[in-house]
């Protein structure tokens, strides 16, 4: 079984390939001047197709494609993502590249910043603003959150391509049924403590959802301050943070095949932001948010002060799955044994803004 790992920084594009995933094979860089912030490998075609966000300060941002895994690229020659003209924005970067469910082979959804959601029906090579999520009343009040105002989260179901999810910071999320032609915030249960109204409709600080194709009505949410899963199709939402030494961080990921397994990796939620008691621990429960026990073994036991940022984690799509996370400190850590042991993949690359798996 071979594994493609791809790593985006805020210097490069790393891709990494193993076996066994436990001894792996690291890529010199690609793009080693661009930000990397989003990264994705699209296997519903007979070969894998790479794409990949590389914004270069010099000449600006792009989506490029790759099917041979990696070893040529395509850049197109128009810019791939572009606000309109009439809406007066400028594109300040792409946050999420996500394919599309299988009845759509040729569809990509990309999640922007400032917040907005594209759609490109020729597999990356160009993409159209979806415009009902783009002029929706709420959009004029959305603002940004400490890492901006992007559509950081996307989420095609499995089985119906009209129906979508999307989060944002700060906004919320936000569902569609009718393939984007109308979208209502579901938000109902979540805190906004920073707020006057501490349950508003829409204005929540979401970090992260993930959503569990074998299982698509039951989702899981990292807020700012909250973990959160929704039972009902994110209609409304239950606190799942008990068990959990702090309820602040980033990212939140779903096991490929197991509805009740999902990770996190909590921050203590003061000022300083670090793991609790500076250890390097990803939590995981069994039980759908229950209960979470803590996973170490090979991770750093002591004064560990890096932080894993929201699309930093994933697993891949291997029966007994992959989990991996990269570090702002440049550590990029797997395990292949669904959290149970771990072990290091690379060192003293730059920041790690996202990480991407899957049996290729």
């Amino acid at each position: 079984m071979g594994v493609l790992l791809g790593i985006g920084t805020r210097k490069g594009l790393w891709l990494a390939t193993s076996e066994d995933r436990r001894e792996w094979d690291v890529r010199p860089p690609l793009f080693p001047v661009a930000d990397v912030r989003a990264f994705a490998i699209d296997t519903r075609g007979n070969a894998p197709r790479l794409l990949a966000a590389a914004y270069n300060e010099h000449f600006g941002l792009s989506v490029f494609t790759s099917d041979d895994l990696g070893e040529n690229w395509s850049e197109p020659e128009h810019a791939p993502v572009a606000f309109p003209a009439d809406t007066e924005e400028a594109l300040e970067g792409v946050w999420q590249l996500v394919p599309g469910n299988a009845d759509e082979p040729g569809v990509v959804y990309a999640g922007v910043e400032p917040s907005a959601l594209f759609r490109s029906e020729d597999g990356g090579r160009s993409f159209e603003l979806v415009r009902g999520l783009w002029d929706h009343p709420h959009r004029k009040e959305w603002t940004p959150g400490g890492g901006g105002k992007a559509i950081h989260t996307v989420i095609p179901h499995p089985t119906d391509h009209r129906r979508m999810t999307v989060a944002m910071s700060t906004g919320g999320v936000y569902r569609t049924a009718d393939g984007g032609a109308s979208w209502q915030a579901r938000n109902k249960g979540i805190g906004a403590g920073f707020l006057p109204d501490e349950e508003p409709e829409f204005g929540q600080c979401v970090h992260k959802v993930a959503m569990n194709p074998a299982q698509p009505e039951r989702y899981f949410l990292q807020n700012h301050g909250g973990v959160y899963r929704s039972d009902d199709d994110a209609d409304t939402w239950t606190s799942i943070a008990d068990g959990l030494p702090a309820d602040f961080g980033f990212p939140v990921v779903v096991h490929p095949h197991k509805p009740e397994v999902v990770y996190n990796f909590p921050l203590q939620a003061d000022v300083h932001r670090f793991t609790p008691d500076a250890r390097c621990r990803v939590y995981r429960s069994e039980d759908a948010g229950k209960s979470w026990n803590a996973l170490g073994r090979g991770l750093p036991e002591d004064g560990f002060y890096s932080v894993v940022l929201r699309d930093a984690m994933c697993t891949d799509d291997a029966e007994t799955a992959g989990v991996y996370f990269g570090t702002r400190s440049g550590e990029v850590w797997a395990s292949a044994d669904e959290g149970e042991n771990w072990a290091s993949v690379a060192r003293n690359l730059p920041d790690v803004l996202c990480v991407r798996a899957a049996v290729v």
